[in-house]
């Protein structure tokens, strides 16, 4: 699970998304998931810790309590390891930034990864930036799922197996294309508020999290002499709100203006994600389970996939919208109605006549078929239900956020000590129901925090900023439809955002091929 979409309840009945995070489902507590250690192999070197005295850390470090104190003194290691068939020196700095508000006085210490190729020139070597979503996920998803250059990886034949997932070598890491660093927001992963009793509306809230971005993307920038570097930010499924909203906040807040944008599974605005409330969500929905259907009859190959979700896509958004918005259908014109969604969907008919057309994507009747539970993050993926006689949505495991997703944040401890030189006792907070609980999505003076004019103001101010968007087919929280419809509704900079589409779900990178492809995609989008 890259993901990072834990998003806040927007109704009674739904979910918020959490994970590498998109729309909506409650987080349980995590599971102490064991990994296998990293071994060395003839071509990467063993990590050699070495002094973490840099200009980073030479300022006097200000005295926190509480948890903020726990956190260890920055470490820096150097690593030799092949991608790809290029050999790569590179140092790895694992710390924490301090951020503090008008008075000079520290809110928070920010956690950092950043992995930077020894020798490059950095006035043309790229900086990436990367967070997840949620709001409340940490980073380890996309650090160790797709481009950092150790990954996680689940058996063969069995993805759900969480507990035995491995950490190897990456071949697929971003690090021949650019420098990387991956900031945990604070509340999630080892960021911590310096005071809890204030972070609600210093740091929970759309617009704070993004000055809280902006301001650290600012700090590291400067401190390690990066502010010439070109500059990208990369977000997962909340994170592609949080990335569009840090562009904003980096150019009027920092005067830093970004390069490019990669958003991975993108929530780009909340609104777009709400079934239980909006005929237009549905819609743009229904491709996902339509490309779930194809995949799990066999009907879904590399050469037909792009006219088969065309298809879906013109289908959802053309007789289905038209028909959903309508005045509601009754007697055989509605169960001919329903019986053409069930068939597209690949649900069962007395579910979708149930929901009247609208089905909604966690529920355990919509999610549970033939004894098997499938997983809100992608359609094709399921273990067997635990509640086949049907329960309420709370009590229906989500596979991916409750079961083998869980192993990123064991992993992730594990690789930060062995690997990274990184101690502390304190627990890796993968997934923060605590944060998501208390986000504020609020605007600016609306009701709900709008990301779509922000982003069509990016595009005009920065008329060389180009947009990268990935989508698995099976993610039925943040629905490959939903970022077309998007991109074909900007005005101004159309032309400079790439919709790219892989098979696999939410996190479409714990999938070999489509790690790989992403890669090979990004590094094209890097290298214009």
């Amino acid at each position: 699970m890259s993901a990072s979409f834990l998003s806040k309840k927007t109704t009674s009945t739904r979910p918020p998304h959490s994970l590498p995070g998109c729309a909506a489902l409650s987080l349980s507590a995590f599971l102490c998931l064991s990994v296998a250690p990293l071994c060395a192999t003839a071509e990467t070197t063993a990590a050699k810790p070495v002094a973490a005295q840099t200009d980073a850390t030479k300022t006097a470090a200000p005295t926190f309590e509480g948890a903020a104190a726990l956190l260890p003194p920055d470490s820096l290691t150097h690593h030799t390891e092949t991608f790809a068939g290029h050999k790569i020196a590179y140092t790895a700095h694992a710390g924490t930034l301090v951020l503090r508000d008008n008075a000079g006085k520290p809110t928070a210490r920010v956690f950092y990864v950043a992995y930077t190729q020894d020798g490059a020139d950095p006035a043309k070597r790229p900086i990436s930036f990367f967070f997840n979503g949620g709001p409340g996920a940490a980073t380890a998803y996309l650090h160790l799922g797709a481009a950092g250059p150790t990954v996680l990886s689940f058996p063969t034949g069995n993805p759900t197996d969480g507990a035995n997932a491995k950490l190897a070598p990456n071949p697929d890491s971003w690090l021949p294309q650019t420098d990387m660093v991956f900031l945990d927001a604070p509340g999630t992963g080892w960021s911590i508020p310096v005071d809890e009793k204030t972070a609600d509306k210093t740091f929970y809230g759309v617009k704070q999290d993004a000055s809280a971005f902006a301001k650290a993307i600012q700090l590291w920038a400067n401190t390690n002499k990066r502010l010439a570097s070109p500059r990208y930010l990369v977000g997962e499924s909340y994170g592609g709100i949080r990335s569009i909203e840090v562009a904003d906040a980096l150019a009027q807040q920092q005067n830093l203006m970004v390069n490019g944008i990669v958003m991975i599974s993108p929530a780009l605005d909340m609104l777009l994600l709400d079934t239980a409330n909006s005929p237009l969500a549905s819609a743009l929905l229904l491709p996902s389970f339509e490309a779930s259907r194809l995949a799990l009859q066999h009907k879904l190959s590399p050469d037909t996939a792009a006219h088969q979700l065309d298809e879906a896509y013109h289908y959802a958004l053309g007789p289905y919208l038209s028909t959903l918005a309508n005045t509601p259908l009754t007697g055989e014109d509605a169960k001919a109605f329903y019986t053409d969604v069930a068939t597209h969907s690949g649900l069962p008919l007395d579910v979708i006549t149930k929901e009247r057309g609208a089905p909604q994507p966690f529920a355990h009747d919509v999610r549970s078929r033939d004894g098997r539970l499938y997983t809100l993050y992608d359609g094709t993926l399921s273990i067997a239900d635990p509640f086949p006689e049907g329960v309420d949505n709370g009590d229906s495991p989500d596979p991916t956020l409750s079961g083998f997703g869980r192993a990123y944040g064991s992993a992730f401890e594990h690789y930060a000590a062995d690997s990274l030189n990184f101690h502390t006792d304190l627990s890796y907070n993968l997934l923060s129901m605590k944060v998501n609980a208390a986000w504020d999505f609020k605007g600016n003076g609306e009701p709900v925090a709008r990301q779509i004019p922000v982003l069509r103001r990016l595009l005009a101010l920065n008329p060389t900023l180009r947009i990268f968007i990935a989508n698995g087919y099976y993610d039925l929280a943040c629905p490959f439809a939903s970022s077309r419809w998007v991109a074909e509704h900007i005005p101004v900079g159309r032309n400079r955002i790439g919709l790219h589409l892989y098979p696999g779900g939410h996190m479409l990178y714990t999938r070999t091929d489509s790690r790989a492809a992403l890669a090979r995609d990004v590094q094209a989008f890097l290298s214009p």
